[in-house]
């Protein structure tokens, strides 16, 4: 092709980007009274004026370009004193729980739907030195080692509207919660024993589980490693579609088993590793699915489902399960490059394409976490004791709400009363003078014409 033809279709398709992202004034000047009107839920659990404004300060700091949105910068950046605002959110006892319920029940209101995802998912935080409360040398997937962190445990819901972060729980290590002086100084409260992360992600479930319309449970592997955690959901009545490692042991129940000598108890089928017994399947065992367009084309993964029992934490065989392997390849050589492991309780005659559809909103989260460290300060508290910790994780899960929302707006999918939608889904100011961050995307409108089975728009599958 023509270089110079090249480079004029670029040079024209530039500029339609560059278009798209000019705004009129007027956007800007109705988002700041859209953010106090959102807010207005929320600091209606607040009892004294001066917290509803410190909360209010807060959300714009956490929603600003500041570089470390933590409490000393955002003071500065609205001309306030940093005392008031660090004694807000690190020592003053206001109760965040009602702010957190209201974020359930507004995420249930405008996202609901009888096919979502509730997902589970660890998040590490690094941080330097002992003192910060549940800080430990333990896995940080951010780092990719064994590292001094906390961890903290997310829940989050995917449906066709949209994917948000519901709650949050902060694991504290059995060294945490057997050293008492030490709990009391970070401000723990009083018999606070110690939760596996199974433990707190069953805990937010029994809170928002009947609040929250959802047909699946899902989580990453460290979720699903233990027989126990997926028992628990099956005896709540839940269909779990969870991650677990390659090496996990499993009988193939639909092979015959070994054939007997007719004296003693029937020979049982052999234990096996997950990711050999993938490696004897062969290749038509496979279906490839269409999960989404992309930016180069159909992104295609291949399925299959098989019925097994894996061994339980006793060493014992579990009841009946589905093995679901999903494998991505490269787009270019078509090497795999990925392939993920799930287990599951529901029918064995569960569609491929259903199975697909819950193990991508799984993904969903770490894009909501992402992005919720990344726009909206998840990560950038300086607080050590327990109470600032929870109040920063609060307002910062409320604030990815607003920018849900708003994105939402942008879609023209929810325009509200306040103004016209923003059709570029842009973010913009939430005070004078201060910029945010903001990015616009642009769904790929490509043609697929691959004629593999293709997934339903129950829960978009596809980057927003």
């Amino acid at each position: 092709m023509d270089a110079g033809f090249q480079e004029r279709e670029f040079q024209a398709r530039k500029a339609a980007v560059l278009e798209e992202c000019e705004l009129a004034p007027q956007v800007f000047a109705v988002v700041s009274p859209r953010l106090e009107q959102f807010m207005q839920p929320f600091v209606d659990n607040l009892v004294r004026k001066e917290q509803v404004g410190h909360a209010l300060t807060f959300v714009r700091g956490l929603l600003s370009d500041l570089e470390h949105r933590n409490v000393e910068s955002i003071a500065y950046r609205f001309g306030q004193e940093r005392m008031p605002l660090q004694w807000f959110m690190g020592v003053s006892k206001w109760d965040d729980q009602p702010l957190r319920a209201e974020l359930s029940r507004q995420i249930a209101r405008d996202l609901g739907d009888p096919d979502g995802v509730l997902v589970f998912d660890p998040s590490a935080f690094p941080k330097s030195g002992r003192e910060s409360v549940g800080v430990t040398r333990q896995w940080c997937g951010r780092l990719g080692k064994v590292d001094n962190c906390q961890v903290a445990i997310y829940l989050g819901y995917v449906s066709r509207h949209e994917h948000a972060l519901v709650d949050s729980r902060l694991y504290l290590p059995k060294e945490w919660t057997k050293d008492k002086a030490r709990m009391k100084k970070a401000g723990v409260p009083k018999g606070t024993k110690y939760r596996t992360r199974h433990q707190l992600a069953l805990e937010m479930l029994d809170q928002h589980g009947a609040k929250l319309p959802h047909r699946w449970i899902t989580g990453d592997d460290e979720m699903g490693r233990p027989y126990w955690f997926r028992r628990d959901l099956q005896q709540r009545g839940e269909q779990y579609l969870l991650a677990v490692p390659s090496n996990t042991l499993v009988r193939d129940l639909e092979v015959e088993p070994p054939a007997g000598s007719g004296k003693g108890r029937p020979p049982a089928r052999s234990w096996v590793r997950a990711d050999q017994w993938l490696a004897a399947q062969p290749a038509t065992a496979w279906t490839a699915l269409d999960v989404r367009d992309g930016a180069k084309g159909p992104l295609l993964v291949e399925c299959l489902k098989r019925r097994v029992a894996a061994r339980t934490d006793d060493r014992q065989q579990a009841p009946d399960e589905v093995l679901v392997v999903i494998r991505y390849r490269d787009r270019d050589d078509q090497r795999v490059v990925k392939t993920d492991y799930y287990l599951s309780n529901a029918a064995a005659e569960t569609s491929l394409m259903e199975f697909a559809r819950a193990a991508k909103a799984e993904h969903r989260i770490e894009e909501c976490l992402r992005r919720c460290k990344s726009e909206a300060g998840l990560g950038d508290y300086e607080v050590r004791h327990w109470t600032g910790w929870q109040h920063h994780q609060t307002l910062a899960l409320v604030a990815t709400w607003f920018l849900v929302s708003e994105t939402r707006r942008g879609k023209k999918m929810d325009t509200g009363h306040h103004a016209p939608a923003d059709q570029g889904g842009h973010r913009t100011d939430l005070a004078s003078r201060v910029p945010m961050r903001f990015a616009i995307q642009h769904r790929a409108r490509t043609t697929s014409a691959f004629t593999t089975q293709r997934i339903g728009a129950f829960v978009p599958l596809a980057a927003t």
